[in-house]
């Protein structure tokens, strides 16, 4: 039986709602999707909570992302938050009063569950042919890995790590001085190497895989000055783009392709990220996976509508 699932993601970065027409045994077929361009990290303050008015912003989002599922007739929505609101103090609060107004079920994901759910998504589109695959997902709010070989991975991390975030806390200025990218560069690699387990660092992994807006972005400016094939990103040619991408101006990289004007200024937070955490793993090379934490989500929701 085919099912029309409205996946709400409230990531750090959009509030996105995917409309998809799945059966289990069979690729979720996407079918319209409705998205608002909301920097919740942006709305935190210092003592760690939401602001009102990003509150604000966010119900209006919600409202009418579940307007748009309602109109395409969608019989459940799957709404689930990620590290923005997993991280505000007054998460809790929110989320009740989101799920009474807009009569949803909004469920915080913890760091864990988004990097086994995007791992399951990853598993299923490469298959069991991939063998052992190490996943990299750089969000807005956080960074999540896993590896293992089968759908649910042996080991995953979860760090604060997301492009939106350090942009916040680490950047500022147009371009960015040279000072303030070296210290987000040592920033980052301290981070990961205090706190990669043993088994993420000796993941003896047959396949390299990333998801997500971030890395497609950067795959996508690869192909354009280097030539290379967007599926895939090299580091030997992200090196070169984190330093080309450091010293320009918000407008220069706004008129890169691929690049919005939204995303502008998180790009170089982005590549910090993906470099770092390619080089302290050794990874040369990763390849780009169209699905990611969304279709995990409805995968998952299929294989228990299944059992």
């Amino acid at each position: 039986m085919t099912v029309r699932l409205g996946v709400l993601d409230v990531g750090s970065n959009t509030i996105h709602l995917q409309v998809m027409d799945a059966h289990s045994g069979a690729r979720p077929s996407p079918t319209t999707n409705f998205k608002v361009e909301l920097r919740l990290t942006q709305f935190l303050n210092k003592s760690g909570t939401l602001s009102s008015e990003g509150i604000t912003a966010l119900h209006k989002a919600i409202a009418s992302a579940v307007a748009h599922a309602n109109e395409n007739n969608v019989d459940e929505v799957i709404a689930f938050a990620t590290s923005a609101v997993r991280d505000a103090k007054n998460s809790a609060e929110i989320i009740q009063e989101i799920n009474e107004r807009h009569q949803i079920d909004l469920q915080i994901l913890t760091g864990d569950e988004e990097a086994r759910m995007t791992f399951l998504a990853v598993r299923r589109w490469f298959g069991w042919s991939a063998g052992k695959l190490l996943m990299l997902d750089i969000g807005g709010g956080s960074l999540e890995i896993a590896s293992g070989v089968d759908e649910n991975p042996e080991a995953t991390l979860s760090l604060p790590l997301g492009a939106a975030r350090l942009t916040r806390d680490f950047l500022s200025g147009d371009p960015y001085s040279v000072k303030d990218v070296k210290f987000l560069e040592d920033y980052v690699v301290n981070n990961l190497e205090d706190q990669l387990s043993a088994t993420l660092r000796s993941h003896d992994a047959h396949h390299f895989v990333a998801t997500s807006k971030t890395f497609r972005t950067l795959a996508r400016l690869s192909g354009y000055w280097f030539n290379d094939n967007p599926k895939y990103l090299e580091i030997a040619n992200l090196e070169a783009m984190t330093a080309k991408l450091a010293v320009m101006s918000d407008k220069a990289r706004a008129e890169l392709p691929g690049v919005s004007a939204s995303r502008a200024q998180q790009i170089v937070a982005g590549a910090i990220v993906a470099r770092a955490v390619m080089d302290v793993l050794d990874i040369e090379r990763v390849e780009i996976c169209p699905w990611a934490l969304r279709e995990g989500i409805v995968l998952r929701r299929l294989d228990w509508l299944e059992g």
